[in-house]
């Protein structure tokens, strides 16, 4: 069977950012199934375009780049375009891959989707769309998106799309939840939730190269490593490093790029934190050596109600990695957290209690390892990207057979 997934933002291994379809396409392929990806020639994190990389083969999966209006960085309107622009490109990139028996869309952007559903048309076969944020629902909470029209029209967009699509997978059961109340019968939604791939990481160790690398020897290292957009709160971290700057063993490492990594670094200089360093974007092979020589981990977004129904990847590397973790978010991703033991919840925004939550860790070590060690058994038990990569291909052989049947991950 061949599956043809069509997705703008993604990463390989090799690449800064979240590598889950990568992992779920390479179980396809072990099991004698084709895989090709179609996806924009620039990088989500940095903006730079991968000009030597339009096609090529890793671990067997097929991966071919389209041309994409470099402007991700800019203004939403100039993101649109950037979107739009891979709406088009990638139809003609996935019509390329040739026959499939499956045509998977991700969202989002909504635009992407549409592609994906134009080629299931052409070529007479099911079309999977998976729910990896709720947009346009985020995009108008975050208040990015406030043309009463625009807004009108992305929901009608989302509706389209959840009527055209043979099936929807979340990765959230928040999502879920949301995409049965908004009409979309249970039977239609599956839930392969975020997880990481444990064998990834190595909790035991210590990172001394990279601590070296960044005079970090001696300190008590908290990392942020992600996204830097306006939805990840980064300006919260920085405000608790400045209660903390006094505190020369306490230091924070900031991984990651975005939209907003320059205003982040303005910010850093104006509050003078000789407390924080900025590493770049890190490669997901990479990820495990940055967390290895962190002692505590960070997640943040704004305090914005629709936050509360998502599971950020970064949360579950940090488990799996065996590192505690202060939680600014609240809602599902703090209930796997608080049921794993695996870190401590602060109110989102709060720069005071996530700064007294970084001292609470350091101050007792034997604590903070009592969390990692338990968050990363948490992991392996219900989040452990091996047993969603097989739930994910039992998925596709039943949709690709013209059949229909709801796949529910166990959650912790």
């Amino acid at each position: 069977m061949h599956v043809v997934l069509i997705h703008q933002s993604f990463v390989g291994p090799g690449e800064p950012g979240g590598t889950r379809h990568f992992e779920l396409a390479s179980r396809w392929v072990r099991e004698g199934h084709e895989f090709t990806i179609v996806t924009g020639d620039c990088n989500v994190l940095t903006g730079d375009r991968l000009v030597n990389r339009r096609r090529e083969t890793r671990d067997g999966v097929r991966i071919f780049r389209t041309y994409t209006f470099r402007s991700l960085h800019k203004s939403f309107v100039w993101r649109v375009l950037s979107f739009l622009s891979f709406m088009v490109t990638s139809v003609w990139g996935a019509w390329r891959a040739g026959p499939v028996d499956l045509v998977m869309g991700t969202s989002p952007p909504l635009f992407q989707g549409c592609s994906a559903w134009l080629i299931s048309v052409l070529r007479r076969r099911p079309f999977l769309l998976e729910i990896r944020d709720l947009w346009p629902e985020f995009a108008i909470d975050i208040g990015v998106l406030t043309n009463p029209l625009l807004i009108a029209m992305a929901r009608w967009l989302e509706r389209f799309l959840y009527a055209r699509a043979d099936h929807l997978l979340v990765n959230s059961p928040a999502y879920r939840d949301y995409l049965i109340e908004h009409g979309v019968p249970a039977a239609k939604v599956s839930l392969i939730a975020n997880g990481a791939d444990p064998e990834m990481f190595h909790p035991d160790k210590t990172g001394a190269e990279f601590r070296g690398r960044w005079n970090l020897d001696g300190k008590f290292v908290v990392t942020y490593a992600g996204a830097m957009g306006l939805a990840n709160d980064i300006p919260t971290i920085l405000r608790a490093a400045r209660r903390l700057k006094e505190d020369d063993s306490v230091h924070f490492v900031l991984a990651g790029d975005g939209k907003e990594r320059k205003n982040n670094q303005r910010l850093a200089e104006e509050l003078e934190l000789t407390n924080v360093t900025y590493v770049g974007t890190v490669a997901k092979e990479k990820m495990a050596e940055l967390l290895a020589a962190s002692d505590a981990c960070v997640a943040t977004l704004k305090d914005i109600p629709m936050f509360r129904t998502t599971y950020p990847n970064k949360v579950f590397d940090y488990m799996a990695a065996g590192r505690p973790i202060v939680l600014g978010i609240d809602g599902v991703i703090r209930q796997v957290v608080e049921n794993a033991g695996g870190g401590i919840f602060v109110p989102p925004g709060n720069d005071e209690k996530l700064a007294a939550a970084v001292l609470r860790l350091k101050d007792d070590p034997q604590a903070a390892r009592q969390m990692g060690r338990e968050g990363r058994e948490h992991v392996v038990e219900y989040f452990n990207r091996e047993h969603q990569a097989q739930e994910f291909v039992l998925l596709i052989e039943h949709l690709a057979r013209g059949e229909s049947e709801p796949v529910t991950a166990s959650v912790g």
